[in-house]
C-alpha cells in the first residue's frame, strides 16, 4: 500500500525529471543540424523532434495523474 503522499511526490519527481530531459532535447537546437550537411549531423534532427514529442506526452500524462490524485482521492 503506497499512500497519496508518496504517489505525489513520485509524479512531482517523475514531472521534473522529464522537464529536465525536455529542456536537454530543446537545447540541442536540431533544427541548426539540418543546415549542416548530414555528414556534419552529431545526431538525427528527426530524432530529437521524436523525443520531444514523446516527454510532452509523458508530461501531460502526469498533469493528468495529479489532477486524478487530488485531496479526497484515497487509495486503500
Amino acid at each position: 500500500m503506497s499512500s497519496p503522499n508518496g504517489e505525489d511526490d513520485f509524479l512531482y519527481e517523475l514531472k521534473a525529471e522529464v522537464e529536465i530531459e525536455l529542456t536537454a532535447a530543446e537545447a540541442s537546437r536540431p533544427q541548426e543540424e539540418l543546415d549542416l550537411p548530414v555528414t556534419d549531423w552529431l545526431f538525427d534532427p528527426t530524432d530529437v523532434e521524436r523525443e520531444e514529442i514523446g516527454l510532452r506526452g509523458l508530461i501531460d500524462a502526469v498533469e493528468v495523474l495529479e489532477e486524478d490524485s487530488g485531496p479526497g482521492d484515497h487509495a486503500a
